[in-house]
């Protein structure tokens, strides 16, 4: 409750002086000519002035409101390294319970994560500063490492109160990391890829990191890692070649240093997609049969497919002397393709091929040693494989999985997928969900699979699609040529686009076809992990976050797909995924995260903001500060402690009012008053 003295004029106030001063001088008027009723009528004229001025006696119920403290936590990446989750934890704690003992105050606490565009305090702060009258805001506190990086968002709504900032971690340490300067998103495969990167010592004033050289290791998809000396705080380039279509994952690890504060921003990874200029495939056709044309309007219809296509049906011996304008037939460029420009090529298909010594064993010994180095051979083979003019009795029988039995089967089938075919990505969900029956085919050529993956099978579990991986390179054999009448479309057809598409990119080695592979990405907040594997087995699968912490997964699978787990994540950065035997990397946000720039703890940034507005700077390695209460206008940090203002705002919620000169009172002085200057001035 409160009481106070107030005026409520009848009459303007300047018009109320005015006629105060008319009087006034009217009275000293009076006096100098020696009235005797000027006093009287002076006391007249204060009465009705101050009746006109109407002062009255207020009195205030008065509800008391609470201060409002705003405490800002920082969760961002960069305090995961060392004590500094633990010492927020603690500093947060001790905070709320001192906060907690004044009644007068209200505690509103915020935490905040970092993103792509590191940590960002202020902001959030601005907004929910904004809610807070100003009367009762009594003052911020923030407990981060100091890397603060929107500091342009400052306004003056957060400096109505004081700002504190409570620091982890330790001051004067020194980190390294590793900056990927320039990496293209794309490249073409089979042509060179340059990635520009620095390795960046940030040494604290104690010193540390004095070596000017750092060893640094690359590592591409899961191939044998490559090592080298770099000097420290100097761009270099990485160059490598793209082999193979879709993301390549290349890793760089920087050992870590001496007295280094973390090694979380040690390694990062860039994905670059591999783009194929053009597929270079030769087809080459042999005996004439109803699906020959298949194969070829197959690689036509695709732009990116370089098609070259000849039918071997004229050896080079038979020479009848027709005239060249009326030669129906040309001799095969053999030595051309086949010598020459053969490794210009990316896939060789033989379709019913039949040896006329139009190839001699030395070419086919090339193609022998094409495979051998890393391309893709397909044979679609007809009743010639069976006979003795197989391509099999040649020197390419090396590198086939399956070898003829001379047999020839002659029946009705619908082709099935084996059970390494159903978990095989080649030929898995080839039917869809439902059990759909493909059209028949109506020959087989018999034969044993030797060393190959059959996918597909005919009449008894014979081998139909077999796979097989031959040196660097891959193969695969077609043992029927009727995979036209799914062409057609003879009795429901079949999937024989999906089938063949899926079959040429195994062979481009696209990696989204590997039979073995460990897949990791990460979407929406959320870690997906794929492990495809043709043993049917699910391992135990090893997340490492970006801060080094290790989780477990466990995969669950349905049916004959590839086992998946999925795990919620927070922390950007680089995620390294294991089954024990492959590896797989994933990113959150921007492979160099702004938040991992600088992991060293800083004051430096901060403090100017801080001092404006009368806030303290406190290391919590040396303990947490003491929390006061402050008067307006007074200082409010010092040295180990801090102070929030005590505004000590309030709402009135009941209000009485009381005139001092009530009408009676002043028409009694009045006309006691002018009846007395009568009185005087008669005698």
């Amino acid at each position: 409750m409160s009481e106070s003295l107030s005026f409520a004029p009848m009459l303007p106030a300047a018009l109320i002086g005015l006629l105060a001063l008319v009087g006034a001088g009217l009275c000293i008027l009076a006096l100098l000519k020696g009235g005797r009723g000027w006093l009287p009528r002076a006391l007249v004229l204060a009465v009705l002035v101050l009746a006109l001025a109407n002062p009255q006696a207020v009195r205030e119920v008065r509800d008391p409101r609470r201060d409002v403290a705003l405490v800002v936590v920082d969760r961002s990446p960069s305090q995961l390294i060392g004590e500094r989750a633990q010492q927020t934890d603690d500093a947060l704690k001790t905070v709320r319970e001192t906060l907690s003992g004044f009644d007068d105050l209200e505690v509103r606490i915020m935490e905040i994560s970092g993103d792509d565009e590191g940590t960002r305090l202020f902001g959030p702060l601005n907004r929910k500063a904004a809610d807070i009258p100003r009367k009762r805001f009594a003052g911020a506190i923030l407990i981060t490492d100091g890397q603060v990086h929107d500091l342009d968002k400052v306004e003056t709504k957060t400096t109505l109160g004081p700002m504190h900032v409570l620091l982890t971690g330790a001051p004067d340490q020194s980190d390294r990391r590793l900056v990927i300067e320039k990496a293209p998103g794309y490249g073409i495969v089979g042509k060179p890829v340059t990635i520009r990167y620095r390795v960046e010592d940030r040494r604290g004033k104690k010193g540390g990191l004095a070596s000017d050289l750092a060893k640094i290791r690359f590592k591409t998809d899961d191939k044998e890692e490559t090592v080298a000396q770099v000097p420290v705080g100097k761009s270099r380039e990485f160059t490598f070649t793209l082999d193979h279509g879709g993301p390549t994952v290349v890793e760089f690890e920087v050992d870590a240093a001496k007295g280094e504060l973390s090694t979380v921003n040690n390694r990062t990874l860039v994905s670059i997609n591999g783009v194929r200029d053009r597929l270079r495939v030769l087809l080459v056709s042999g005996q004439p049969h109803a699906g020959e044309r298949t194969w070829r309007n197959l690689l036509k219809s695709d732009p990116s497919v370089d098609l070259v296509h000849f039918t071997i049906l004229r050896p080079p011996e038979k020479d009848d002397f027709t005239p060249l304008q009326e030669l129906a037939l040309i001799a095969f460029p053999v030595q051309e393709l086949f010598e020459e420009k053969l490794s210009k090529f990316n896939l060789i298909v033989f379709d019913r091929y039949v040896v006329r010594d139009v190839l001699p064993p030395s070419y086919l010994r090339n193609i022998v040693r094409f495979v051998n180095e890393g391309g893709a051979l397909l044979l679609a083979v007809g009743p010639e494989f069976a006979t003795t003019r197989s391509l099999y009795q040649t020197p390419l029988g090396k590198v086939m999985a399956a070898s003829p039995t001379g047999r020839v089967l002659e029946q009705g089938f619908r082709p099935q997928l084996s059970d390494i075919g159903k978990r095989h990505p080649v030929t898995a969900n080839l039917k869809g969900d439902g059990d759909l029956e493909w059209g028949r085919w109506f020959r087989q050529i018999d034969a044993i699979n030797n060393t190959g993956q059959v996918l597909m099978q005919g009449p008894d579990g014979k081998p139909l699609l077999v796979l097989e991986r031959k040196g660097k390179g891959r193969t695969a054999q077609f043992l029927s040529d009727h995979i036209w009448l799914w062409a057609r479309g003879f009795e429901g057809g079949g999937p024989q686009g999906e089938l063949l598409r899926r079959l040429a990119h195994w062979l481009m080695k696209e990696p989204d076809l590997e039979e073995e592979s460990l897949a990791a990405s990460v979407k929406d907040g959320r870690l997906t992990v794929t492990h495809r594997s043709l043993k049917g087995d699910n391992p135990e699968i090893t997340v490492t976050t970006p801060s080094g912490q290790t989780k477990t997964l466990s995969l669950k699978k349905t049916g004959d797909g590839p086992g998946k787990a999925i795990l919620p994540v927070k922390e950007p950065g680089l995620y390294k995924v294991s089954d024990g035997i492959q590896t797989a990397l994933a990113t959150m946000g921007a492979l160099n995260p702004l938040e991992y720039s600088d992991l060293r703890a800083s004051a430096e940034k901060i403090r100017p903001i801080v001092a404006a507005t009368g806030g303290g700077v406190h290391w919590l390695q040396s303990g947490p500060p003491d929390i006061r209460r402050t008067r307006p206008g007074r200082g409010t940090a010092g040295q180990g402690w801090i102070g929030l203002t005590a505004n000590k705002s309030f709402v009135v919620s009941g209000l009485t009012q009381v005139a001092l000169f009530p009408g009676i009172l002043v028409m009694v002085i009045v006309l006691g008053g002018l009846m007395m200057a009568w009185h005087k001035e008669g005698r």
